[in-house]
């Protein structure tokens, strides 16, 4: 079992940038794939970013291609989403989320991940 603890998140003018750390505890982070998620008010969780077990591969929503960025560090069992340039429309409750993920396609899935976060809310500021 792996325990998820995401924080890091507030309120943000746009424009401006907050860094999400997401924490592992119970087992070794390092044999899961990792992703972000994100769910606003009135609408479904959305796939933001993901970074592969060993972190060589990342992946990315359009939305937020070159403005966000995933790393991890399996020393620190943690995973960050760095997030610059921020909108209106990236408020929402940020999720981080682990799985054994097989194939490329599955990283931008929420099905493909088996432990969740409690999540952080996030808000932009016009």
């Amino acid at each position: 079992q792996v325990q998820l603890v995401e924080s890091g998140g507030g309120l943000v003018q746009a424009g401006g940038s907050l860094r999400l750390p997401c924490a592992a505890s119970g087992r070794t982070f390092s044999p899961y794939a990792v992703g972000w998620f994100r769910q606003a008010p009135g609408k479904e969780r959305e796939f933001v970013a993901a970074v592969s077990r060993t972190g060589t591969y990342t992946y990315y929503a359009d939305s937020v291609k070159g403005r966000f960025t995933i790393s991890r560090d399996n020393a620190k069992n943690t995973v960050y989403l760095q997030m610059n340039s921020l909108k209106p429309e990236d408020t929402a409750v940020y999720f981080c989320a682990a799985g054994v993920v097989q194939s490329v396609n599955l990283y931008y899935t929420v099905g493909a991940y088996d432990y969740w976060g409690q999540g952080t809310q996030v808000t932009v500021s016009s």
